[in-house]
């Protein structure tokens, strides 16, 4: 009889280690698939997908739970509980940051303390009642460890038993990999979207694979070499697309003032709530008819989990984020041949960040000097009173009020300027004082949707606002403006409110369309072509700048096309290998017809070939900045690389405390400061 309960029979097994055991692993199982089920959405399309998606979570909780196995009498009780808490804390930790991401985190994501701070101002708004349910099991399980625990022995299971959970775990994830290899063959080779690991593999089972993957990632910099760089100079110069010799240098010498919209999807452009236009003066700017502005009405935002970070790598490198993890933190060290750079040693611009958020926030004010940004306007040149700030950061309005001066500044330089203004207000969860909404609420019964429009109005506002002191302190008339959405603000888990705004469902293709954002730029002397069709993104930025400037962008690598040449690429890769042309879409290993909204059952070998070269794309892009592959490569022979060690931010302490409203000169230091930078560079100031 003793020794059937030291084996754990059926009668007793409820109160022995392997029966507590037995019971966590079943409620750990349990619980992720309900979460997998009720708050991703991973695209569940097959009975062979749902079958692996329940049994997935069995592997690792055998894995990780059975670790306790190998602690002796009340420590076995205990690590249980602890490994059984920090997986809950990792699931939800899952569950919040997909809510505003629509991706998995990831190791290094959650490394990324020096955002912390910022991003807790929006994690408050993304917690929902019902998250409470997902402690249930763990309080259950400390309850029946403290009324069991007396009962169990002091000595330690049998080696084997432990030896043969974990055995039991690595068989389970190997079955589990062999079907889901059936259903997704190269599934650990194509690792583009996290949503197919997460969803054949599970959460658990991604994280590890993404840490290996980074490992390897970042071994990759001490193998490469200048031979890895041809086979990138060889793809982007078969890109290249030719510049339209109408706009080529057009805007030579001009101000490039660029505002960057947060979270601004393209919908908003002429709609209506309430009888009311959300942003009249934006759209007033699409239709006008005295040919100002040029307005992409089928741009779209390629960034990943860097969101606006990845964005502005985008649009100022040419070069896509990467699959994991944001660019600007895990690769902020790199060499890089940016736009600020560029514009500096052909044009002799200055480049200037205004951002009313702290200067540490995704890495900023340290990647900004490895791209060349001359200057940096954060938070600590701002009046950051409470009446002036909410959610993010400093509030739109009394954001560009502050930077006008800054801006007039820059226009007493020695050249032109290239200033890059970066709003917040318009940023998940999209909160907004009384006293500044000026349009009523949507009516869902999501609040955050509801909001979203409120926050759109005030950004429009701030926007009008700008543009009349642009024209009053004469920075207008001359000036390149360029105006773009970062990237999504509504992500898929407010799919059934958004179905209500758009008259219809939110199906794979309708999310993908809603990943335009606007683009629209004003050329001086140039006539706008009004609305361009064209299938764009923000990768084809910088080579369009650079052509309107007169430098020939081919010097450089980059992935993207010149968007007025008449040999633009018209496909648009998103970070997860999806990608939209003009006539198809490909998304979620799908092809559509654009026309039709309908999967195209047999997809032609030419759009497998655009599948392929996307996909080849997005892994060159990786090479360089796994590799830091452009240290290898040369652009033009007088090319000067960027020093990061010659540029300098934030606003001195004694100006600080003294209030002195001088703006200092928070450029690149002097000779006498760094004699390194003098020797590399010999333009200090402008």
């Amino acid at each position: 009889m003793e020794k059937l309960q030291k084996l754990g029979n059926v009668k007793n097994l409820k109160s022995t280690k392997m029966g507590f055991f037995l019971l966590a692993l079943l409620l750990f199982w349990f619980k992720t698939y309900i979460i997998y089920i009720t708050e991703f959405n991973l695209g569940i399309n097959n009975v062979l997908q749902h079958f692996l998606l329940f049994i997935n979570p069995l592997s690792s909780g055998l894995v990780l739970l059975g670790f306790a196995l190998f602690f002796k009498g009340k420590r076995f009780g205990i690590s249980l509980l602890i490994i059984d808490a920090l997986l809950t804390l990792f699931m939800y930790s899952n569950i919040i940051f997909y809510r505003d991401y629509d991706t998995f985190i990831t190791i290094q994501t959650l490394m990324q303390t020096e955002n912390a701070g910022s991003i807790s101002k929006s994690i408050i708004g993304l917690f929902e009642w019902h998250d409470l349910l997902y402690t249930l099991d763990l309080i259950g399980l400390t309850a029946l460890f403290v009324k069991w625990k007396a009962g169990w022995t002091v000595t330690r299971l049998s080696w084997k038993r432990p030896f043969a959970v974990l055995a039991s775990g690595v068989i389970v994830f190997t079955v589990n990999l062999g079907l889901a290899e059936i259903d997704r063959p190269q599934l650990l080779e194509r690792v583009f979207d996290n949503n197919y690991i997460v969803k054949y593999l599970g959460a658990p089972n991604f994280a590890v694979f993404n840490t290996m993957q980074t490992v390897k990632a970042n071994a990759k910099r001490s193998m490469a070499s200048s031979d890895d760089i041809n086979k990138v100079e060889n793809y982007t110069n078969k890109k290249y697309a030719e510049p339209n010799a109408e706009y080529f240098g057009k805007a030579e010498g001009k101000n490039i003032i660029k505002i960057h919209l947060e979270s601004f999807q393209s919908f908003l452009i002429d709609y209506k709530l309430h009888g009311e236009e959300v942003t009249p003066f934006l759209n007033s700017l699409v239709h006008d008819e005295s040919k100002n502005f040029t307005y992409f009405d089928n741009f779209f935002h390629q960034t990943g989990q860097g969101k606006t970070a990845d964005a502005e790598f985008l649009m100022d490198n040419s070069l896509y984020g990467l699959p994991q993890g944001a660019a600007f933190v895990t690769k902020g060290t790199n060499t890089y041949q940016s736009m600020p750079a560029i514009l500096d040693q052909k044009q002799n611009y200055t480049s200037a960040i205004f951002h009313g958020d702290d200067k540490s926030f995704w890495n900023r004010n340290q990647v900004y000097k490895y791209m060349g940004v001359d200057k940096f306007y954060d938070s600590s040149y701002y009046d950051m009173s409470e009446d002036k700030v909410i959610n993010y950061g400093l509030k739109d309005k009394p954001f560009f009020k502050q930077s006008m001066p800054m801006l007039k500044d820059l226009d007493k330089q020695n050249g032109p300027f290239y200033a890059h203004m970066l709003t917040l207000t318009h940023h998940y969860n999209f909160k907004l004082d009384k006293g500044d909404a000026s349009i009523a609420p949507a009516n869902t019964d999501d609040g955050t949707v509801n909001r979203y429009f409120q926050t759109a109005r005030y950004l429009d506002e701030s926007l009008k606002q700008f543009f009349h002191d642009l024209k009053e302190k004469g920075l207008y008339k001359d000036s390149v403006i360029m105006i773009y959405g970062d990237h999504q603000g509504i992500s898929q888990n407010h799919n059934q409110a958004m179905s209500k705004i758009t008259g219809e469902e939110i199906t794979p293709l309708k999310n993908a369309n809603l990943q335009r954002v606007p683009y629209m730029i004003r050329i001086p002397g140039v006539d706008s072509q009004g609305i361009n069709h064209e299938y764009t993104g923000q990768v084809d930025v910088m080579p369009t700048m650079l052509h309107l400037l007169g430098i020939n962008a081919n010097d450089y690598i980059q992935f993207g096309t010149d968007m007025f040449s008449e040999e633009h690429r018209e496909f648009v890769p998103f970070r997860n290998g999806d990608f939209m042309t003009d006539d198809y879409s490909y998304v979620q290993n799908t092809f559509f017809d654009n026309v039709t909204g309908e999967p195209i059952e047999e997809p032609t070998e030419d759009m497998k070939e655009m599948r392929n070269q996307v996909h080849f794309e997005l892994s060159l892009n990786d090479e360089v900045l796994n590799g830091d592959l452009l240290r290898f490569y040369e652009p033009t022979e007088d090319w000067k690389p960027i020093n990061p060690n010659q540029y300098q931010y934030g606003k001195p302490d004694d100006e600080k405390e003294s209030g002195d409203e001088d703006k200092p000169d928070n450029d690149k230091t002097s000779a006498e400061d760094n004699t390194d930078a003098n020797m590399n560079k010999t333009k200090n100031n402008k």
